[in-house]
């Protein structure tokens, strides 16, 4: 019978073919690709920042799905030819976009064995070490970091790694969300006008009404008015609405405020409100004892994240999010079909990370960041915040001295915003010209309604040479236009 239908579908299966790579194979080619992404490291600052690709030129080039398997040799030939000039180039010295993804050699080798492991950790019982290492390093970080003891697993609360922090903002507000037991129509979200999309999306997502998330009022440094926010949530109540969630942020993306966390915390604890503090790229700092005071006031918060893969040369994704009380997120969040009951999570004596996340499934992400801390230890960690702060302040006094520049804001990390006194017209062309250039890439954002260009300094091969190429291209540019004006 199962001869007959093997004949039927089209092969015997005593003479099936095997299609994977031997074990031989597989070294050979491992050394290559290790030697490739060796070399493309060694050589990055040397290539186009950002891509000069038009769109569609990546798909033109692009065949299709090959019927027959092609030699791994035909692959790599193909991601250089075809991939690499679609590529901008993040790990490159020379990117001050957005803000960092640093990576490591750990961090890619801690991320390759991952991947050869291919564990599927959900549940404690399908990976006890995938579990138990997380938990680890993420009390850990607590220590590391100087946060609360409240977020640490051995109390009420603790840690565990989401993807990013758009979703360790979603999966805080659902929390929040289960605590109110209310008319969902009648809850209400705040944060500032400078915090991250994401909160919108979480709102969206959440099932709670775009009119009710409050975008406040910003002080002269762009952080949150706390006045601002006292007298929206009295009118919401008068009205007859329910303050829900505050999303405090701990370094903005568009110019790295810090939003007054102790009194925001003060504020909702009054009102009974779920404190969030989203310090995706910042909270990396807090690393240095000298720079911790951006978590005053975090013992008030009921969550809190902070992203590895931006400042702390691991790669995306990888995301800490900590809660004060696990059970209100478990609570929000698990859902026990019969084929995922087992023994150890009926003990109680174990965490299953399924219930503090979006989807079932996840990959062994604290494998990386173990490598990471392990490799570089505290002290090489704090080494390069140091620098990139460092550098970044080095640069602001470039900006301060020159006629022509002028800071929108005193930097309190790594990031400087600045703009060319000329107006927005005159920063667009020096934004497209220095990008189209290749040798560094810049982006900008708009603050009190004028164009205002973002310099981030914080890749990991990031030196003061590199910096002090990146003023000198912005100095001839602003020269040479002063000259056509």
């Amino acid at each position: 019978m199962i001869q007959s239908f093997a004949r039927i579908i089209g092969f015997e299966m005593e003479s099936q073919q095997d299609y994977h790579m031997s074990p031989e194979e597989f070294r050979r080619w491992g050394y290559q690709a290790i030697n490739w992404i060796a070399n493309y490291l060694e050589n990055v600052e040397n290539l186009p920042v950002l891509s000069q690709a038009e769109p569609g030129d990546i798909r033109a080039k692009l065949q299709d799905a090959p019927q027959r398997g092609e030699s791994f040799e035909a692959i790599l030939k193909d991601l250089d030819e075809i991939i690499m000039p679609g590529l901008t180039h993040w790990q490159s010295p020379n990117f001050f976009a957005f803000f960092p993804t640093g990576i490591s050699a750990p961090s890619i080798l801690g991320e390759l064995i991952s991947a050869g492991l291919g564990v599927q950790g959900m549940l404690w019982a399908t990976t006890p070490a995938c579990t138990e290492l997380e938990s680890h390093i993420l009390d850990w970080l607590v220590d590391m970091l100087g946060l609360p003891e409240q977020f640490l697993s051995s109390q009420a609360g603790g840690g565990v790694i989401q993807d990013s922090a758009s979703s360790a903002t979603l999966v805080a507000l659902l929390a929040a969300r289960e605590q109110k037991i209310a008319d969902i129509n009648k809850l209400v979200v705040y944060t500032s006008t400078q915090a991250h999309s994401s909160i919108e999306k979480a709102v969206k997502i959440a099932g709670l009404r775009r009119e009710n998330l409050r975008l406040l009022e910003v002080d002269t440094n762009y952080a949150m008015r706390t006045s601002a926010l006292q007298e929206c949530i009295k009118a919401d109540i008068q009205a007859g609405l329910i303050p829900c969630f505050l999303a405090a942020t701990v370094g903005t993306t568009s110019s790295n405020a810090i939003d007054p966390i102790p009194q925001l915390g003060e504020i909702a604890q009054k009102y009974k409100i779920w404190l969030h503090v989203d310090a995706a790229m910042s909270g990396t700092a807090a690393l240095c004892p000298e720079f911790r005071w951006i978590h005053q006031g975090l013992e008030q918060a009921d969550s809190y994240c902070f992203n590895p893969h931006k400042w702390m040369m691991t790669n995306f994704d990888c995301t800490c999010f900590y809660v004060r009380d696990r059970a209100s997120l478990i609570q929000a969040l698990s859902i026990m079909p019969e084929f995922l009951k087992n023994q150890a999570s009926d003990s109680g004596k174990v965490i299953d990370y399924r219930d503090w996340q979006i989807p079932l499934g996840r990959r062994f992400r604290s494998l990386k960041l173990w490598f990471v801390i392990r490799h570089y230890g505290i002290e090489g960690l704090q080494h390069y915040v140091r620098k990139h702060v460092a550098l970044a302040q080095e640069f602001a006094e470039w900006v301060k001295s020159h006629a022509s520049f002028e800071l929108v804001v005193n930097p309190p990390l790594n990031l400087v915003c600045f703009r060319h006194k000329g107006g927005d017209r005159i920063n667009q062309v020096i934004l497209n010209n220095l990008n189209s250039s290749g040798k560094l890439y810049l982006t900008s954002t708009k603050l009190d309604q004028k164009l205002t260009l973002r310099m981030s300094i914080g890749q990991a091969t990031t030196e003061r040479i590199n910096v002090e190429q990146a003023w000198k291209l912005i100095c001839s540019q602003a020269d040479s236009l002063s000259k056509t004006v």
